[in-house]
Order: structure tokens, then C-alpha cells, then sequence
């Protein structure tokens, strides 16, 4: 029984960037194991990809909940296999590797407008499964000093940063320094361009359980079709 549920796009088990991004953050959310991490041009890869790592190589769609009461995981499990077949892959120009305030990430180039009309159905129509937030959560998530619409977010639909303030991003790194983001955004930039980002298709979405260690596994991963 896992703690909380969450939907992300992760790429197909087995590809080169999900190989990737499982042995950089060194948890392998589709094995539910720890991977060796490699070595990148010297770099610390445990303590950069610390704050990352339990959830696994992911872009959120549906940041992490816990289970609403009366219902189940295998009614959110047809839900989102409804979801998924009605809606269609997203071509995206390009994944970029991209300083996000103090941390690294793969974000989209280009107009992403159509993964944003994605993840807004998965937050809005799969709303029913999320049980609201605790006051404990809602005070931590108000630490990062939300805009009036991030809060108004937060309240209505658990996480601060849905609808038009959605950017989706694979993160690669925990909060780091000026020198040590730049040394990090250095080595990964020739390892990451290895593999074909560019176009870049998204082509199903993965619903995945916390367990009680607070490490994210893979339940199903279920292609986009519509």
C-alpha cells in the first residue's frame, strides 16, 4: 500500500534517457531500484541529485496525493487509462537543459501549450481521487512565497503551480550554488547531448505510489492514444 499517488511523464523504461536519468539520480523508479550513479566529468552526483532522487527521472503532471477517501486505486487506475487513451502524444520542439532558479532541468523549447492543455486535464479531471491538504502542508508549501493565483491554486487543487503556472521540467538537481550549478550545467551538457531530444515526443503518462520510505515506484505507465 503506498502513501501517496502521483502522475508523471517518465520515459519508457529502457531507452537511453530513462537509463540515463535513473543511474544520475540513482533510483529507478520503473525497477523500484537503486541504480550506480556515473561518472560525470568528477561530479559529487550523490550530493547534487540528493533532494531529487526519491522520485525518480520525471516530469510532474499530477504532483503527489494521497488517496481521497472512499476511493481506490484501481478506480484512479481506469480513470487515468481513460484519460490517456482519449488523449493524444505532445510533440515537443526540443527538451533543453535549463538553469531553473538554483536547479537543472530538461524543459521544453518552444510552444509547449499543448502539454500544458495535458497536464490541466489530468489536475482537473482527476481531482476526485486527491484528498485535500493537510494544514501542515499548505503552511509548507506557502514557504516558497506564493503569487495570489499560486495560492489560490494551492487551496482549490493541492499544489501551487497547475493551469498557467505549470512548467513542466525532468529535474536533474537538488537546489545548488552559482559555482556548483555551473560546474554541474557543464559536465551533463555533452552527456545529455547524446540523445535525440530534438523533436521530443511525450507518449504516455505513469502513475506511480510513495512507499513508506518515501521512494516513488512505477505502477503502470499507460500511452497516450487518443
Amino acid at each position: 500500500m503506498f502513501k501517496r499517488y502521483a502522475i508523471y511523464y517518465t520515459p519508457e523504461p529502457g531507452t537511453p534517457l530513462a537509463d540515463f536519468g535513473a543511474a544520475w539520480l540513482g533510483w529507478d523508479s520503473a525497477a523500484g531500484a537503486e541504480r550506480t550513479h556515473p561518472d560525470v566529468d568528477g561530479l559529487d552526483s550523490v550530493a547534487v541529485t540528493a533532494t531529487p532522487r526519491k522520485y525518480g527521472f520525471h516530469g510532474t503532471i499530477k504532483p503527489p496525493f494521497r488517496l481521497a477517501d472512499g476511493k481506490t486505486v484501481d478506480e484512479l487506475k481506469a480513470a487515468l487509462a481513460a484519460l490517456c487513451a482519449d488523449a493524444a502524444a505532445v510533440s515537443l520542439d526540443s527538451l533543453e537543459l535549463t538553469r531553473l532558479g538554483r536547479f537543472l532541468a530538461l524543459v521544453p523549447s518552444g510552444n509547449a501549450s499543448s502539454l500544458g492543455v495535458l497536464a490541466a486535464r489530468a489536475v482537473q479531471e482527476l481531482d476526485v481521487f486527491r484528498a485535500p491538504p493537510t494544514d501542515t502542508e499548505l503552511a509548507k508549501r506557502r514557504g516558497a512565497n506564493l503569487s495570489a493565483a499560486q495560492d489560490s491554486y494551492l487551496v482549490r487543487w493541492g499544489y501551487p503551480y497547475v493551469l498557467d503556472q505549470f512548467r513542466f521540467h525532468l529535474t536533474l538537481s537538488g537546489k545548488l550554488d552559482k559555482p556548483a550549478i555551473a560546474r554541474v550545467e557543464t559536465a551533463l551538457a555533452p552527456a545529455l547531448a547524446e540523445f535525440e531530444l530534438s523533436p521530443y515526443r511525450i507518449d504516455g503518462l505513469t502513475l506511480l505510489g510513495e512507499d513508506k520510505n518515501g521512494l516513488f515506484h512505477q505502477i503502470h505507465r499507460y500511452a497516450l492514444t487518443g
